[in-house]
Formats: structure tokens, sequence, C-alpha cells
């Protein structure tokens, strides 16, 4: 089943921006992939992350195994199947390495669960408890956009590393943290015509506001363009920005995407830090590669943008991308795609008082996205 926005019982002006839930913060993102024990090595690696927890065969686990990561706020949880047939591997074998399921933090799981299936959303699972010896935790499940799940953890009686048949673990390599403090918004791309159905899930559904919008003539280049919305939900923990396809001379990013990925799902991470130049410099040195736009970008931002903190010249030797709104500016800068697929990549942001997103930068940034794609022969 599919959600319709049909189906809804609710108007939508009586949930506007209401936290009914409410939701706490993102409590972890986990991504399926194809061997969880490379990955974890990679994301400590490049991105500084460091070991946390862990599950499997010698935890009891005889089906999959997850290497738990953490860098501050942020927790990622990377799964692999230890079986030939499983769902893990179905998600594989159609969508590659990817996230699965967006984990968000609430108070009652199982309220948060009744009001989102009462409302419209599908069941991924009905509320269920574990528990081990450091209390227990409570989860549920909706289906939302692709094959993505939304987990309500209710752990307010655990006080366990982090969820029961997790134990603590940690390793003699453990690279230097990067700076990355906390998930800033987490991006979905849709299909053709399927960016306002999602809009009006978060908002009837989870009583998500939205809190801006970009059509095709803010996003778009001689090439491809695309549409965009973000939802944010009460309290502005959580952003959700939703984008579709829209018509071009070539093929969209968002096209691209899709086609790889087969369906719907999570485009990108936002991951913030307090000192763009430093994380990105030591993510550089690393390996990680970005999105270049010309030097020519630099030679009227500072017109644009106004006066800043930074010393222009770190922030156009790096290719950090500046943008200014009414209530500050913004730092940004894209990686190239980490996996195989050109589908799932991560954003560098910082923010120095902009609630936006980069509307400046957009024309830019997707000039260099379509410099990649080129290259690859999918524009």
């Amino acid at each position: 089943m599919k959600y319709d926005s049909t189906s809804l019982k609710l108007p939508i002006e009586n949930l506007e921006a209401k936290d009914y839930l409410p939701l706490n913060g993102t409590d972890y993102i986990e991504f399926y992939v194809g061997n969880a024990k490379q990955a974890a090595h990679f994301f400590k690696t490049a991105f500084g992350f460091q070991d946390h927890a862990y599950s499997g065969l010698e935890t009891g686990s005889k089906e999959k195994t997850s290497y738990v990561l953490k860098q501050n706020k942020i927790i990622l949880v990377l799964t692999s199947s230890l079986i030939s047939k499983n769902h893990i591997n179905d998600h594989l074998i159609k969508h590659g390495d990817g996230v699965k399921n967006i984990a968000i933090w609430v108070d009652d799981s199982r309220k948060s669960w009744k009001e989102t299936t009462e409302r419209g959303a599908e069941s991924a699972f009905k509320p269920y408890t574990i528990e081990d010896e450091n209390g227990k935790v409570v989860l549920s499940g909706i289906k939302t956009y692709g094959d993505t799940v939304h987990i309500f953890v209710e752990r307010s009686n655990y006080k366990g590393i982090f969820l029961p048949g997790f134990i603590s673990h940690t390793s003699e390599y453990q690279p230097e943290n990067t700076g990355l403090k906390f998930i800033d918004h987490m991006v979905g791309n849709v299909g053709w015509n399927e960016m306002d159905t999602w809009v009006n899930y978060y908002k009837n559904v989870m009583g998500f506001a939205q809190l801006v919008s970009f059509d095709d003539k803010d996003i778009s280049t001689e090439y491809t363009a695309l549409m965009s919305k973000v939802m944010t939900n009460g309290n502005g923990r959580i952003k959700f920005p939703i984008n579709e396809p829209a018509k071009g001379r070539k093929k969209s990013q968002i096209e691209e995407y899709i086609d790889f990925y087969n369906g719907a799902g999570v485009q990108h991470l936002a991951l913030a830090t307090d000192d763009i130049i430093g994380t990105v410099s030591k993510l550089r040195s690393r390996g990680v590669e970005f999105l270049q736009v010309p030097k020519s970008y630099y030679n009227d931002v500072m017109d644009r943008v106004g006066e800043i903190d930074e010393d222009i010249s770190p922030l156009s030797e790096l290719g950090i991308l500046i943008d200014r709104d009414e209530e500050g500016y913004l730092l940004q800068i894209f990686t190239k795609p980490l996996m195989d697929r050109p589908t799932v990549f991560f954003e560098i942001i910082q923010r120095k008082g902009a609630k936006s997103f980069g509307k400046g930068n957009f024309k830019a940034l997707f000039e260099a996205i379509e410099r990649e794609q080129e290259n690859r022969g999918t524009l």
C-alpha cells in the first residue's frame, strides 16, 4: 500500500507545525550495506567516526551484523546480512548501499505509531519492546517514500550503550574525529509529481510544517531542473527537504538517482560543523572527494553575500560555497557520491545564523553535479 494523501482523516490546517508526537531529534541513521565491517572502516577513516557498539554472531545475532559508529551527536548504523536470503539482501540488490531506516527519538513509541497510522501512515512494524540487563527500549515503525522507514525509538528506560542486543565496541584504530556535530537535515528524492504527496504526508501524518520551497526557476541550469520543499517538525530539530525532478533538456540529478537507486530514497545527509574550513581540510586529507565549482564563483560571491568572518582564500581553495539570508549566512560543500552507484552523498554545513539551504549556490552546485553526470555518461 502506498501513502495516499486523499485518505487522511484530519484537515491539513489543523496540523500545521503541530508537534503532537513529539519528536525529540534524530536517534540514528541505518544504512544497509554489502559489507558492514569494511563500510565501518571507511566511515571511520574518511569521516572520523568512532567505534561505539556492535551486534553480530558474537552477540547471538545469526542473520545480520551491525556496526554502530558515533561522532558527537551523529550515530550511524551499518548493517549487512549474514545469510543469503533476507530483506537486507533484497534491499541491496534493488538499491545498492543506502539509507534504510531514519530512527527518531520519541517519548512514547506506541503513541507515535498510533497517532501516525491513524493519520494515514502505513505501518512498517507494530510497537514492540526489547530489553536486557540495562533496561528496555520500545520500537515501532512507519513507511515513508520508497523503501525508507521511520523508526520511533523510546529509550528513556534504557541505560545501555545503544540498544538491547548490542555490546560496546572499540578497537585500537580510532582516527581523530573531523568536527562533525549533528545532522542538520536529511534530503529525500522522490519521483515525478510525487513531491506534494510526501509534503502532505509530513504535514498530515507527522505534523510538520513547510519551511521553504524552491521551484524549477530557483533550481535549474541550462540543461536540468528540479523542485524541492523543506519540511520541519515543530521544534525544528528534524528537517526533511523533499526533491522531485522537473523538466529540462537533459536528465537531472534526481532522475539519475532514481534510475540507479531504483526508486525514491534518501539522497544525502547534511552534517553540521562549527569549523567547516578545519573539517573539510581534514576530510580532503583523508581522501574524501568533493564537488568543485569554478574558481570564477569566488569573483563576485562577496558582493552577493556581504561581509563574513572567514577569509575568502581558504574557502576558495577548498571549494566551500557561501550564501546569506535574513538571519545570517552559511557555508556548505558537498561530497561526491559515497557509493559505487551515484546515489548517496554527504553535505558539510556550517551555519552562521542562516536558516536557509543555500539558494544562491544552487546554479553553481548543480552545474558541478552536471559535470560529474557528464563524466559518468548519465546526463
